[in-house]
């Protein structure tokens, strides 16, 4: 089976040290949390970036000084910008984040419009679907197809029969806020893209570990940290995203799969060496 790719979604937009204090806000703490979860073995870290009072931000210069300090102690690692930014971003603001110089070689593309619950809604209209993605192969920027139930997988079908996505495309399954975090659902889903195509998993709170084992059994690769779950387990609150990456790994060792280096996850993702 091939190796497996451990994300670190290492901050998130929305989530807060009142929930768990060791969620990272300053350039520091982004930095302290993506080397936590680097050591621990993952190979991608999926970024957010805050202000120093937690305030969400799409601001290029914030990435670039986040990006800078992760570089400077995870030399190789692969640092993927969330174009996502926050709930009520504009277009615009949200794409500041591939602005960063190097250009990213991997970012996240979301697939359609998401009901995070009560009046919270993330929209993603196709126009804007379409634009990110010219933009993204306009920048030779590799997206990872953030999909949140079944139909957003036939929308970046769709934006592929324009010639916008490169293979092998990538995607991002979210289990637990629009679509059920089951393994039936996450069967089907993972069987919903095109051949040839790569897959990560992640399952959203109480939803993230059992979601974590049927994937790295299933042949997926798997995304874990604070952006989607605080807890370790039932009552204990992670001390780090390098706690979670750790028990991804050990999850990984009884299921037969190796961890791929950096180095290895570009070459099963279709990304560049590292220059």
């Amino acid at each position: 089976m091939e190796k497996l790719i451990i994300s670190a979604c290492i901050s998130g937009a929305e989530v807060t040290k009142e929930q768990n204090p060791a969620v990272p806000y300053t350039v520091e703490e982004i930095a302290r949390e993506a080397k936590s979860a680097y050591d621990a073995g993952a190979s991608v870290i999926h970024l957010h970036v805050r202000w120093d009072d937690g305030t969400p931000t799409q601001s290029t210069e914030r990435f670039q000084e986040c990006y800078d300090a992760i570089r400077k102690v995870c030399p190789d690692v692969i640092i993927q910008p969330s174009t996502g930014g926050a709930v009520g971003m504009t277009d615009l603001e949200r794409l500041e984040s591939t602005n960063i110089v190097p250009t990213p070689e991997f970012a996240t593309l979301d697939c359609g419009t998401v009901n995070f619950g009560g009046d919270e809604i993330f929209i993603n209209t196709d126009n804007t679907i379409m634009n990110f993605a010219k933009i993204m192969q306009e920048r030779g920027i590799k997206p990872e197809l953030e999909v949140f139930d079944k139909g957003m997988v036939d929308i970046a079908l769709k934006v592929d029969k324009k010639g916008l996505l490169e293979h092998p495309m990538h995607f991002d399954f979210v289990l637990g806020v629009q679509m059920a975090a089951t393994i039936r659902d996450l069967v089907f889903i993972s069987n919903s893209i095109p051949a040839g195509s790569t897959w990560t998993a992640t399952g959203i709170g109480r939803n993230a570990w059992h979601i974590a084992a049927a994937t790295i059994s299933m042949g997926g690769h798997v995304r874990v940290g604070f952006e989607d779950n605080l807890y370790l387990e039932k009552g204990r609150l992670a001390k780090s995203n390098g706690e979670m990456v750790e028990k991804a790994v050990k999850i990984a060792e009884l299921l037969g799969r190796e961890i791929a280096t950096p180095t290895e996850a570009r070459e099963i993702l279709g990304l560049k060496p590292l220059a």
